[in-house]
């Protein structure tokens, strides 16, 4: 199957209009017409219905919803794989969820391309969900994570733990009347520690993302829960301060990868993560 039929059909689902789908893809609406049909003559199941609002999916066409992202995507990890630079003799796709980036994957990158001069690489930023998925899927050769999904065919590999630390913008090292706290939610285990350890805090800011939370408090005053290995600069700084007497709270970093990854290219740079980690929690 062309997979230009396969992009088309998701471009469609996506827009919800055959005319919005081919704007998006650049080629006439004509074009776009002629490639369902060719899709629904391969597939022998009619895939859309056509109204005044747009299109919508047949019952056949929830089906093929199902696998057509998956078709696309290996192709494309496909093309990445063969299309390997001249001088190089494979290609490494590494990622980590948004708020890994900075030191960790940064400095793991920059150690595989010292390290393993004949890789060509290629490097992903994401959120949990989309990350996790694309590993399993085979796109991301390894990502570094949080809490990651136990999903079959996934190996999971433990980097560093690291801890979450109450600080503040208040030289005193004290939580001023509560209205300041920034609630940065960690996930499920920080939830639930954090409501054993703080029942009666109805937090008056929430953000769900470490780096957005640590230069909002920076930027305004407050307080709030972030990562020691993010916040070590500012503590030294003397721009945040540790909470006296606050609870701390686990938060390990693990490396993902699929079990069937080429292994020639996967471990030494797992090995490279692994020193670097070590080097980081030191």
């Amino acid at each position: 199957m062309d997979i230009e039929l396969a992009r088309t059909f998701l471009e469609i689902v996506s827009t919800g209009s055959f005319i919005r789908a081919s704007e998006r893809l650049n080629v006439s609406q004509t074009t776009v017409s002629a490639r369902v049909r060719n899709l629904e003559q391969q597939l022998g199941r009619q895939l859309f219905v056509r109204h005044k609002g747009g299109a919508s999916l047949t019952p056949a066409g929830e089906q093929f919803l199902r696998h057509a992202p998956m078709f696309v995507q290996l192709w494309q990890r496909t093309l990445h794989q063969v299309a390997v630079p001249p001088g190089r003799r494979a290609v490494l796709t590494v990622g980590s969820e948004v708020s890994l980036w900075q030191p960790l994957l940064l400095d793991w990158v920059q150690w595989i391309r010292r390290s393993m001069p004949d890789i060509s690489l290629r490097v992903h930023v994401d959120v949990p969900q989309d990350l996790i998925n694309q590993v399993a899927s085979g796109l991301v050769d390894v990502a570094i994570m949080y809490a990651p999904q136990q999903r079959p065919g996934l190996r999971i590999d433990l980097l560093r733990e690291e801890k979450l630390v109450l600080l503040t913008t208040n030289p005193d090292g004290r939580l001023q009347d509560g209205t300041d706290y920034v609630y940065m939610d960690w996930g499920p285990d920080f939830v639930l520690h954090h409501g054993m350890n703080f029942p009666d805090v109805v937090p008056d800011v929430f953000i769900d993302l470490g780096p957005l939370a640590l230069n909002y408090v920076l930027g305004v005053g407050g307080s709030g829960y972030f990562r020691m290995s993010a916040v070590e600069p500012y503590i030294a700084s003397g721009r945040l301060h540790l909470v006296r007497d606050a609870p701390q709270f686990s938060y390990p970093v693990y490396a993902v990868h699929s079990a069937t990854a080429d292994m020639s290219v996967v471990s030494p740079a797992l090995g490279g993560l692994h020193t670097i980690s070590g080097m980081k929690a030191g």
